[in-house]
C-alpha cells in the first residue's frame, strides 16, 4: 500500500512537472508566453469606459458599497464569452485563446462601471510583460472600491483612474514598482 501511495505520488508530481518541463523552467513561472506591455491597458478608441447612471457619489450606500453589489448586475458569461471572443479579433491580438483573456470591465462594476456596455468591456490579458495583466488589475479594484466606501478617495476619482491610465493609478497609490 505504502508503494502505491508514493508511486501515485509521484505521478501527481510528474504530472504537474511536464508543462514546467516542456517550457524549460522549474518551477514554472506562468503556464504561457505573456501579453505584450502595449495589451495592458485598452485602446481608449475601442474602449473608452462606460459608466452606471444609478451609481453616484450619493447613492453609494445603496449600490457598490452593499455586499454582493457587483453579482447582483454582473452580464450573463453567454454574453461576456461572445463579446471577449468578438473584442480579441477587433484588437487584433495573434492569441486567439480565449482563457488567456478575462473580459473585464475597465471601470469596476464595484466603482460604478456600466455592465452591459462594450464600451466598458475589453478582452484583458491575464500575463503581461512587466505584471501589468489582469490579476494587477484586480488588486487595485479591490484597494478603490474599499477606498470610495471608507470615504478616502471620491468616486469620480476612482472612475477617471480606470478611464484613463489603471497603471498609474496603481503606482500611484499602491506603489511605484511592478505587481
Amino acid at each position: 500500500m505504502k508503494l502505491f501511495l508514493l508511486l501515485a505520488g509521484f505521478m501527481v508530481v510528474a504530472a504537474c512537472a511536464a508543462p514546467a518541463l516542456a517550457w524549460g523552467r522549474w518551477p514554472p513561472s506562468r503556464p504561457y508566453p505573456p501579453a505584450p506591455a502595449r495589451d495592458a491597458l485598452p485602446r481608449p478608441s475601442m474602449t473608452p469606459g462606460a459608466l452606471n447612471p444609478a451609481v453616484t457619489p450619493a447613492t453609494l450606500d445603496q449600490t457598490v458599497c452593499i455586499p454582493g453589489y457587483s453579482k447582483s448586475i454582473r452580464p450573463p458569461e453567454r454574453y461576456t464569452e461572445r463579446l471577449k471572443r468578438e473584442q480579441i479579433r477587433a484588437y487584433g491580438y495573434t492569441d486567439r485563446k480565449i482563457w488567456h483573456y478575462e473580459e473585464d470591465h475597465l471601470v469596476p462594476l464595484s466603482l460604478g462601471g456600466s455592465p452591459t456596455s462594450p464600451e466598458n468591456l475589453w478582452p484583458e490579458p491575464h500575463e503581461v510583460v512587466g505584471g501589468w495583466g489582469s490579476y494587477a488589475k484586480d488588486r487595485l479594484e479591490y484597494f478603490m472600491w474599499h477606498a470610495v466606501c471608507s470615504g478616502r478617495v471620491p468616486l469620480r476619482t476612482a472612475q477617471r483612474i480606470f478611464m484613463t491610465d489603471w497603471i498609474a493609478g496603481y503606482r500611484a497609490y499602491l506603489g511605484r514598482g511592478a505587481p
